[in-house]
């Protein structure tokens, strides 16, 4: 069921076209990647799903209903810049903003205490902002961003900051969201959280909307015919007939550890492929190349350009 979608939305500042025509449907309880190249658009359309600004033309629609203002507090958002009171202590703050969400204060520091301590931060609550890490701070921000439970949670680089472990904390803290049917917009350049978080995704390149559908399908639907194959035995790639029907990418020959990559030509098939092998090698493994989320971006937006 879609809880979120943006219909043909086009928005211009002075003489520069934020965004042009562009459409996307969010499902409810999945993670959906807003990708693109900075400057494509993405934080135009975020703005707008925030109503901190409104489209020129188009609409955005919530649970099936045009998205109106009172409809925010049902909305997290946690932007690249962030934008804690770096001279306000944390807990106040994470009090205060938790209240501006509709909590009641009560159930603020009922919320809060809980994230608090599973993220164990509990001495941070009396400290300045200003004194935390941005690591720290981040951890704090992201607290904010979903304490009052909203239906639609939008991150725009959450890990942006983050070392490792706690990238790792965050990544699965997203996952649970999405696993207790919270509804997610992910915004970022990192290509493997894409690949590890986002059911589907759309790709915005100068103001328009160049890709979208499921993740995996459209890794698949970018694959050429690339093959990585571990074999034992000896090839001659030039005196074989594999080097006139197909392009040898690579051929490592390392005692019992040979490995192979190649591509075949449209019309052959894998099959044909391992017969022409088994001739004169064992194979060990045989695995089709499916492009990573990095390489399809590169080569689209280059389409693009």
């Amino acid at each position: 069921m879609e809880l979120f979608s943006a219909k043909e939305v086009s928005k211009s500042f002075a003489n520069h076209q934020a965004l042009n025509k562009v459409s996307i449907s969010v499902e409810e309880g999945s993670i959906f990647g807003l990708l693109g190249p900075n400057g494509a658009g993405k934080t135009t359309l975020i703005r707008i799903i925030n109503q901190i600004t409104g489209p020129d033309s188009g609409s955005v629609w919530l649970n099936g209903k045009p998205l109106k203002a009172e409809d925010i507090d049902q909305i997290g958002y946690l932007p690249e810049e962030r934008g804690l009171y770096k001279k306000m202590k944390v807990g106040e703050q994470a009090l205060y903003l938790g209240q501006l969400k509709g909590l009641s204060r009560r159930d603020a520091m009922k919320e809060l205490k809980i994230w608090f301590e599973k993220f164990e931060i509990t001495a941070w609550w009396d400290k300045k902002v200003m004194e935390l890490s941005k690591g720290m701070q981040q951890k704090v921000q992201f607290i904010c961003t979903v304490l009052h439970k909203p239906r639609l949670l939008i991150f725009d680089e959450p890990f942006s900051g983050f070392d490792p472990i706690n990238t790792d904390i965050i990544t699965r803290e997203i996952l649970q969201m999405k696993k207790n049917g919270a509804t997610i917009i992910f915004s970022t350049h990192n290509m493997e959280s894409v690949e590890q978080l986002c059911d589907h995704i759309a790709l915005i390149d100068k103001s328009k909307k160049i890709l979208d559908g499921a993740t995996q399908q459209i890794r698949e639907k970018y694959k050429s015919n690339i093959y990585d194959i571990a074999y034992r035995g000896e090839l001659d790639i030039h005196g074989h007939v594999l080097a006139g029907k197909y392009n040898i990418l690579a051929n490592e020959q390392n005692g019992n550890g040979n490995k192979l990559s190649i591509q075949y030509p449209d019309g052959s098939n894998s099959r044909e492929l391992i017969r022409d092998l088994v001739e004169h090698v064992e194979i060990v493994s045989f695995n089709e190349v499916i492009p990573s989320m990095n390489e399809v971006f590169i080569k689209v937006v280059k389409q693009n350009a």
